[in-house]
């Protein structure tokens, strides 16, 4: 027995796809803007470092050599990467625009969004409350 979906359900699936999507891509931008701990690393540093382990490289034994090799390898491809930035206001912009929809069916609280790290002011503008959507 062949069953079709009404278009309702086909565009109700194509909504919760969309707002997936947009939940998830700003989730992620989120995750890649998040500070890491410790300093910075500038390309400065960068070259210092690198140039530190051209010295070491001299007197390394052949098991400092490697790491010292790869350690070199690591920061030149960290050196010639683009610097990976995301424009997080057009994701949050698409996040805004169904936070509440994806919320209410998906059963996410103020809370939840809080404790991944969606800021206070961002859940305010969607009309995501402390006491619910």
């Amino acid at each position: 027995m062949v069953r079709h979906m009404s278009d309702e359900h086909k565009a109700a699936n194509a909504k919760a796809r969309s707002e997936n999507r947009a939940v998830s891509a700003y989730l992620e931008g989120l995750e890649s803007n998040r500070p890491r701990p410790g300093r910075r690393r500038t390309a400065e540093s960068i070259r210092k470092r690198i140039e530190a382990i051209g010295e070491a490289l001299e007197s390394a034994t052949p098991i400092r050599r490697v790491q010292l090799v790869q350690e070199r390898i690591d920061l030149e491809r960290a050196l010639s990467a683009p610097a990976e930035t995301v424009d997080i206001s057009e994701l949050e912009d698409a996040f805004v625009a169904v936070a509440v929809s994806y919320s209410g069916r998906k059963g996410i609280t103020y809370a939840a969004w809080r404790e991944v790290g969606v800021p206070a002011a961002t859940l305010k503008r969607a009309g995501i409350s402390r006491g619910g959507a």
